[in-house]
């Protein structure tokens, strides 16, 4: 290490007499003005409404992701010849189930045949598809070995028309 040099008197008069430099408070991150506040409060108040009507909307549609879900029971049970029959009768009766669970049972429970159809019809926006209409004018009244033989295409029609009512159904409150 080298010695230190010795500085004349002036300099170290200077440097003696120097100060640390001033560093002004830190800015803060809290809004300057009240309406920055009101403005978050109001965004998180949007935010909890959104959420509470989409866990609303979640739970009124619990039904329909019910329904779905045997739907596709169902649509297992089809490809299989021993359960074909049985499984059309089943999804005659997920269909009135899901109707009785949007609307009075006074006006659903008694519903069978045209007038069934013709309720299908109305509760949504696309008329009821011919495979359906077939089940449901007479194919679910039938004995399970008479309805054995379906084509694999019907089936998959059957399937794709419930699932479209299911889904597309209007419940008017």
């Amino acid at each position: 290490m080298e010695p230190q040099a010795k500085l004349d008197p002036i300099t170290e008069i200077a440097l003696r007499s120097m100060k640390d430099i001033a560093v002004p408070p830190p800015v803060s991150w809290m809004p300057q003005t009240w309406g920055w506040a009101l403005l978050a409060v109001l965004l998180a108040l949007a935010l909890l409404i959104w959420l509470a009507l989409a866990m609303r909307r979640y739970r009124r549609n619990a039904y329909r992701h019910e329904a779905l879900r045997l739907l596709e029971d169902i649509d297992a049970k089809l490809r299989q010849p021993e359960s074909g029959g049985n499984a059309l009768h089943e999804l005659g009766e997920i269909l009135k189930r899901t109707a009785l669970a949007a609307w009075p049972r006074e006006r659903i429970a008694q519903a069978s045949g045209p007038s069934w159809i013709h309720f299908l019809d109305t509760s949504q926006k696309e008329s009821t598809g011919a495979a359906l209409r077939r089940l449901l004018d007479d194919g679910e009244y039938r004995r399970a070995n008479a309805v054995r033989d379906l084509p694999p295409a019907e089936a998959d029609e059957l399937v794709r028309e419930a699932r479209s009512w299911i889904e597309g159904h209007h419940v008017s409150t």
